[in-house]
């Protein structure tokens, strides 16, 4: 079943396994269960159905920004709030803030077969903002500690334009060793077209 909300001009879905999802007030919340992620390791087997997370998705047309403050209630190693993208079924991304493995941190995920994993930088507490812009065939990734001046994250592609252009884009939460994770996304906030400059803080 869609899932509107007013901040965004696009309905989303919900994929994978039930996240409780929830929108009160401009907060959205969702949940995921025990042990649940999303991560191909880069030396493993390929990606199994039985690695998968609740995720809340829709598909933006053009150029843009998806904002939101994140906050989780970390009660395990790699408990997470992810924003996250997906091309396809091994081409998707993820822009998190982690309990990684035992500090607040602000890490990247992007798989296209396998996954990757990169750490940015450690939050003190449990909540950052979160961006994923949209520029031609380019996605970018920014956290901020206010939500007005941007740290530059990552910068990627996965697919060519049409590819990327056809991407859903939404929230996403985990507990890959955990007993489940709960998460809040407010402040969500979109923006036609991406910032002047990835890398300047706007």
């Amino acid at each position: 079943m869609d899932v509107e909300l007013p901040e965004l001009p696009f309905p989303l879905r919900p994929y994978g396994p039930d996240g409780n999802w929830s929108y009160e007030d401009g907060v959205l919340t969702g949940r995921a269960g025990p042990r649940q992620d999303r991560f191909v390791p880069p030396a493993g087997e390929a990606l199994e159905s039985a690695s998968d997370a609740p995720r809340l998705l829709g598909a933006p047309e053009g150029d843009f920004q998806l904002i939101a403050r994140v906050t989780v209630g970390f009660e395990a190693a790699f408990d997470a709030g992810v924003l996250y993208v997906h091309v396809g079924e091994r081409a998707w991304a993820k822009l998190c803030l982690e309990y990684s493995p035992d500090v607040p941190t602000v890490c990247t995920v992007v798989t296209r077969g396998h996954s990757d994993d990169a750490n940015s930088f450690t939050v003190d507490g449990d909540s950052i903002w979160l961006r994923i812009t949209r520029t031609g065939r380019a996605l970018a990734f920014h956290a901020s500690h206010d939500g007005e001046r941007w740290t530059f994250v990552r910068v990627f592609t996965l697919g060519d334009e049409k590819e990327t252009g056809a991407a859903l884009v939404g929230f996403m939460t985990q507990s890959p060793a955990g007993e489940g994770c709960a998460v809040t996304f407010d402040r969500i906030a979109f923006r036609p077209g991406g910032p002047a400059d990835l890398r300047d803080g706007s």
